[in-house]
């Protein structure tokens, strides 16, 4: 299968430009697809046990209204909601806050009308941090502190920052208006702070890991601050897994086809890096969430291939050179969201420019996509390509989804361990103890 559309789903996966001369054989590829049947199979099984929470999560909706509550708190008076978190507990919340009506690379979304801001203040940098307290009126200002753990020092940092920031402000006196909480139900450092100022807190899914937890309450909680459709999202994830649970071949599951592309992809063509080009900016932070997933889930044993985001046309000015005429390393998935007509039309006389006379800003976004995609796979450059008609809440759900259950499928034809990140724990502990010499 190169091609894929499978039932409803709201994108167009087409693997043809990975396969053969540079790529994947079709042959290998369609034993790697095969070889995915297994895992297929496994994870019906835990569909059907509740083992992994998050193939449920689409069908949720008895937590809608703690989410909803929780929002309604941050949102009352507020011009600006502030969320703390690292990784997992930030990336999916950006990605989707994305969507909303102006979403800007920096980390702030502004979304419907009536709506806060949105900041991420995802990176520990005291500089941002000042900057930003000093630029908000703390007054109406809200935080809302994430950490599954509940012990993951640069929120915690921050949230005592923005404790103290409060206070200094004489906006501290009924701190509990302005923070609210998501973390596991133990007794952990972010539970007992939230308790301290008397904030609300929601219990962070216990079985679900970060990087996995886009569709939980970490990311819908800023999704509905932003006045996004939670319940849509929710969907479109359904629409992508739905294949999986009625039982189909793994030529009909998309994300299944993904995975022997790329896993095989690193296996027979050496191939190193896997990148996201995306021709939207309203798809930048969706990349970043990717480099996560990706990384954090495969990087074990001396396996897995580097995530690496860029955002077209802007690099196909700064990269495609490399791309093109440097180490044949490399894989792309390139994604175009329906552009073409959309956008402000141009006039020009100049005869120089009668490419242009006419055309909608949207068309030559469209027509460097699609240039961008033939020219890799002209020059032999593994390349699946991505079309989105519609970049809306279902549609990201959808893609959320794909790609969680592409990164599991792969693990699965890795023989790693997706859920575990071993390696990292290494840093925390030097972290902590440097900090106790200072």
């Amino acid at each position: 299968m190169s091609t894929s559309r499978t039932g409803s789903l709201p994108y167009l996966q087409d693997l043809s430009g990975s396969l053969g001369p540079g790529g994947l054989s079709p042959d290998r590829f369609e034993a790697l697809l095969d070889a995915t049947s297994p895992a297929l199979a496994g994870l019906r099984q835990q569909h059907e046990d509740g083992s992994l929470p998050l193939l449920r999560m689409p069908d949720r909706r008895d937590d809608m209204a703690d989410m909803e509550r929780i929002a309604a708190h941050l949102r009352e008076g507020a011009t600006d909601v502030v969320v703390l978190g690292i990784g997992g507990s930030s990336l999916g919340a950006k990605a989707l806050a994305q969507l909303a009506y102006d979403a800007t690379p920096a980390g702030t979304s502004t979304g419907a009308v009536g709506s806060p801001r949105v900041h991420f203040l995802e990176n520990l940098d005291p500089h941002t941090f000042e900057r930003l307290m000093a630029a908000l009126d703390l007054g109406t200002t809200r935080f809302l502190v994430v950490s599954k753990s509940g012990g993951t020092a640069e929120p915690l940092m921050q949230a005592y920052a923005a404790k103290a920031a409060l206070t200094a402000t004489g906006a501290g006196n009924d701190l509990g208006r302005h923070f609210a909480a998501i973390t596991e139900p133990t007794d952990n450092a972010v539970r007992r702070f939230a308790q301290a100022v008397g904030a609300p807190v929601i219990d962070h899914e216990t079985g679900v890991g970060g990087r996995f937890s886009v569709l939980t309450n970490v990311g819908l909680v800023p999704a509905l601050l932003l006045g996004l459709d939670a319940t849509a999202i929710r969907e479109g994830a359904a629409r992508v897994l739905a294949p999986i649970l009625d039982g189909a071949a793994p030529d009909d599951v998309a994300p299944a086809a993904g995975a022997a592309m790329q896993v095989g992809l690193a296996e027979d063509a050496a191939i190193a890096t896997s990148i996201i080009l995306a021709y939207s900016d309203r798809l930048e932070r969706f990349g970043l969430w990717y480099r996560q997933l990706w990384a954090e889930s495969l990087g074990k044993d001396g396996k897995g291939t580097l995530p690496a985001t860029g955002i077209g046309p802007v690099d196909q000015h700064s990269q495609l050179q490399l791309y093109l005429a440097g180490p044949a390393d490399k894989a792309y998935t390139v994604m175009s969201v329906g552009c073409a007509g959309a956008g402000p039309r141009v006039a020009t006389d100049d005869p120089a420019l009668a490419y242009l006379d006419g055309k909608a800003m949207g068309d030559l976004l469209d027509a460097e996509f699609r240039a961008t995609a033939e020219t890799l796979r002209a020059n032999k450059r593994p390349v699946r390509t991505i079309d989105i008609p519609v970049l809306d809440e279902t549609a990201m759900g959808a893609l959320l989804m794909h790609f969680m259950l592409e990164t599991i499928i792969a693990a699965h034809l890795m023989g790693v361990d997706p859920f575990d990140q071993p390696a990292v724990e290494q840093g925390k502990v030097l972290a902590r103890k440097y900090l106790g010499e200072m």
